[in-house]
């Protein structure tokens, strides 16, 4: 890629002139590349892929046929999704460290959604990734594209767009000036939603036959490219963009380097190459999550487990009742006929030491049965007890995390709002001002870290006899804690570290932070935005964290009284 131009090489034109492709376009812009089966479409995706990984930009390819992994026998990409060969197995629970991943630590991601038996789960999960990414671009606002395969599976043309497709449109829409772009892929455009097609300010049209979809074409370039559009051989496209004066080109895009997973399998023996693997740290912290929610699930399991347990001994307890209450009747039908004398003699010799013994058998009886009755009482109750907390803990979990996710993304809306509007009135009506461009420094893509600078006046001074974790265990905190960590990576006691290394030196950044406490970066973040949340903590200027001014005057005011 040329330094001076930010363009990258990825086919050659029909007059033999080289087609580059400008870096910030493809990555902010709004792409839809389209073909039938075996056309070149997919192979056109992965080209733009290599070449923007070649240049050192992390993107998210969003697979639907599990045809992407090929890209890993050159570069080093995570591979999330449902199957064995991923690196991870993944659910929603996920999104949001995805997208922190995708950003902020600059890992490329192959997000396979193949492998999902319930189209509902893999649906959720696209959903709430592109939504991390739209929130979080909003703040970094750093070039960043948004790869969807089969893109006509969630914006239909003809049928009713859900929750997910009117995200990606939202994103096709507004996420060019947070620097979030989206390059749609289909081989069929006439099933694709007009709006989302004629939005875009580059298109890729390999060869199409059926005429509905050459109807598109026609519609959108010229009525002459509704034939020549089938006569196209593989690989070759015609290529509209916004940015050049040469409305349309032939192209013939080169093959790709990497393996080619999407091939169909032939009669020759199939190899898979060798990929290139992501850190163990960083697979390791997303199976964290995971093991959360396994434990979480076994938790309501065992508990499950245990009322039916308990309601099997209740059966059996009560039919352990009614047979004492059968014979405690007919002991006292037999003491009844005991105590007649005209049957006493006859009927039942010795009838005094009889009787007494079955008076004191149904003594013990109706004891035992009371102890039943006492048990099972208690039982009922435990039962209830437990029932009532697990919903409650339930519907409570459930409650918090849709209100904090609601009030997260109704306060970034509202802070976007209000930096949209001061951006207007300083800089005019040029929305693409505020995007981060490809020629930024080292900084601003996370590849250098930061020193805390020298002259600080927001630090807490603690003499060498304070015990500063110590100091940080008071109830007003503890319970702002306990709720940040149920819903982080972290432990309370982690938190306390982390408040602790803030009050001696003031704002640090998130890699900082987790250097410091020996913890990953990931499992940080987590625990930071739920301190965020918790009023705990705030964001300060250079991507770094603070104490919130109210806990920082209470801590001030425990270390200055003890």
């Amino acid at each position: 890629m040329s330094d001076q131009q930010r363009e990258v090489l990825v086919g050659e034109t029909d007059d033999g002139t080289d087609l580059e492709l400008p870096v910030v376009e493809l990555l902010t812009g709004r792409g839809f590349v389209t073909g039938k089966s075996g056309s070149g479409k997919s192979n056109t995706a992965s080209v733009i892929a290599e070449e923007l990984l070649e240049a050192g930009f992390p993107l998210l390819i969003v697979d639907t046929d599990g045809e992407y992994y090929g890209l890993k026998e050159e570069y080093e990409m995570l591979h999330a999704g449902a199957d064995e060969e991923c690196d991870i197995q993944i659910g929603p629970e996920h999104a949001e460290q995805m997208a922190t991943l995708a950003l902020e630590e600059n890992v490329p991601v192959i997000l396979d959604v193949s492998g999902y038996l319930d189209e509902d789960v893999a649906d959720e999960l696209l959903r709430e990734v592109a939504r991390q990414l739209f929130v979080k671009e909003k703040k970094l606002k750093k070039p960043f594209l948004l790869v969807v395969e089969e893109v006509h599976e969630y914006i239909p043309e003809g049928g009713g767009v859900g929750e997910t497709g009117n995200l990606l449109i939202k994103i096709g829409k507004r996420g060019r000036k947070h620097g979030l772009g989206i390059l749609g892929i289909s081989q069929r455009p006439a099933d694709v939603k007009k709006d989302f097609i004629t939005q875009a300010n580059w298109l890729v049209w390999h060869r199409l036959t059926w005429d509905n979809d050459t109807k598109v074409v026609g519609r959108i370039i010229d009525t002459e490219y509704t034939e020549r559009v089938s006569d196209l051989n593989d690989g070759q496209a015609f290529v509209q963009t916004d940015w050049t004066e040469i409305d349309v080109r032939k192209v013939q895009f080169r093959r790709k380097r990497t393996f080619d997973a999407g091939a169909t399998p032939g009669l020759d023996d199939f190899e898979r190459p060798d990929l290139k693997s992501v850190s163990d740290t960083l697979v390791g912290d997303l199976q964290e999550i995971s093991e959360r929610k396994q434990r979480e699930e076994s938790r309501i399991l065992e508990l499950e487990n245990e009322l039916e347990k308990k309601e099997k001994r209740i059966e059996t307890l009560e039919d352990e009742l009614d047979s004492a209450r059968d014979v405690s009747t007919a002991a006292k039908q037999m003491a009844d006929a005991l105590t007649r004398p005209e049957t006493t003699q006859s009927q039942l010799p010795g009838s005094d030491d009889k009787l007494r013994r079955l008076h004191d058998e149904i003594v013990d009886l109706e004891t035992e049965r009371d102890e039943l009755e006492a048990t099972v009482e208690k039982r009922n109750e435990r039962i209830e007890s437990l029932e009532d907390e697990l919903e409650s803990r339930t519907d409570e979990r459930d409650r918090l995390r849709t209100e904090n996710r609601r009030l997260r993304e109704r306060i970034d809306e509202l802070e976007d709002d209000r930096r949209d509007e001061i951006g207007d009135e300083e800089s005019g009506t040029d929305e693409s001002a505020e995007i981060l461009q490809v020629s930024g420094d080292d900084h601003e893509f996370g590849y250098a870290d930061t020193e805390p600078s020298a002259e600080r006046t927001d630090l807490v001074v603690a003499n060498e006899e304070h015990d500063l974790e110590g100091l940080l265990e008071t109830e007003w905190l503890n319970a702002r804690l306990e709720r940040a960590c149920d819903d982080s990576l972290c432990s309370i006691e982690t938190a306390r570290r982390v408040l602790a290394e803030l009050v001696r030196d003031g704002p640090l950044e998130t890699e900082r932070i987790a250097a410091r406490v020996d913890r990953s970066t990931i499992a940080v973040q987590s625990l930071v935005s739920e301190l965020r949340t918790q009023s705990v903590l705030e964001r300060t200027e250079g991507r770094t964290y603070g104490l919130d001014e109210e806990v920082r005057s209470k801590i001030v005011s425990v270390v200055e009284s003890d």
